[in-house]
């Protein structure tokens, strides 16, 4: 109760928010705005998350539910009141209204922004009706295994570690052509591995006033004989960026690891992005966990 912004959150739903009339009224908006969040935080199914409100009493009593008086939410009604969000794109919206939160918890700075991205996989089976992969999915080569999935490229505030930006591609897109899309225009820095390579030089950011911190390629300090002054200056400078940018890999792990969203649960690039715009948000939620409760 501490740390989401229950109002804030359903005050943007809720002008989209079916109203009750003559047939059987909606459920409330809040409880489904706590059962989406469970889905999410346990990686559930519609129907996985049905059964699940039935069978664990910490959940009922986080979503309000009281069987005693009437049932868990069907598993199309959570189905629906996804469809909802993506229609409206007001997964975004939720992503926006939980920083402006954090924001003025003062949380989210705006002197330096951490860029990156990470592949999320996509079921590359053709076995489905349509008899062929998702179109907009692609394969990309990240070492020398290939992937088929997309990408999610990300924009994380360089002092909190919190995400600022979010955009969706499919995993071929190259991450210095995202870059422009997630900066917010305020950063005096911009971090970024080796495959921010070349960034500054684009034509998207010939007027951005700002420090480019890029990693170096290995080869352009293996060059230099291990050992001598010049090669442990070079791994120095690069140790040093490895640190600043270690932040952005929080939010991974936590959407990856506690949330074990490793693979797209749906079809298409559009409904997989609006997941990650709800992913990523509780996300940062967790992540500024303990200064919110210390904030209470």
């Amino acid at each position: 109760e501490a740390i989401v912004p229950w109002f804030s959150l359903c005050e943007v739903i809720e002008p989209h928010y079916p109203k009750a009339g003559n047939g059987r009224p909606p459920i409330g908006l809040e409880r489904m705005l706590r059962i989406h969040f469970i889905q999410h935080w346990f990686n559930l199914a519609d129907l996985a998350c049905e059964e699940a409100l039935y069978d664990s009493a910490n959940l009922r009593r986080f979503a309000g539910i009281d069987l005693g008086r009437e049932s868990a939410p069907h598993a199309t009604t959570l189905l629906r009141f996804r469809r909802l969000l993506e229609t409206h794109q007001l997964t975004r919206v939720l992503f926006e209204t939980i920083n402006q939160h954090l924001a003025s918890q003062g949380l989210l700075l705006k002197e330096g922004t951490i860029v990156d991205a990470t592949l999320i996989a996509a079921p590359p089976s053709v076995k489905n009706r349509e008899g062929k992969r998702d179109p907009a999915m692609h394969q990309a080569k990240k070492g020398n295994q290939w992937h088929f999935g997309m990408k999610a490229h990300i924009g994380v505030d360089a002092t909190s570690g919190l995400v600022h930006s979010l955009v969706g591609t499919a995993a071929n897109v190259a991450d210095v052509t995202q870059v422009d899309q997630l900066l917010h225009g305020a950063e005096t820095y911009v971090s970024g591995d080796a495959g921010f390579t070349g960034v500054a030089k684009r034509a998207q950011h010939a007027e951005r006033d700002v420090i480019w911190s890029i990693a170096a390629r290995p080869s352009s300090y293996k060059q230099h004989r291990e050992g001598s002054v010049l090669y442990r200056v070079k791994r120095k400078i690069e140790y040093d960026k490895a640190q600043l940018r270690a932040k952005v890999e929080h939010t991974f792990q936590v959407i990856k690891v506690h949330f074990n969203h490793r693979k797209v649960r749906y079809r298409g690039l559009e409904k997989s992005t609006a997941q990650l715009f709800s992913l990523f948000g509780l996300a940062n939620l967790m992540l500024a966990t303990r200064h919110l409760q210390r904030a209470v």
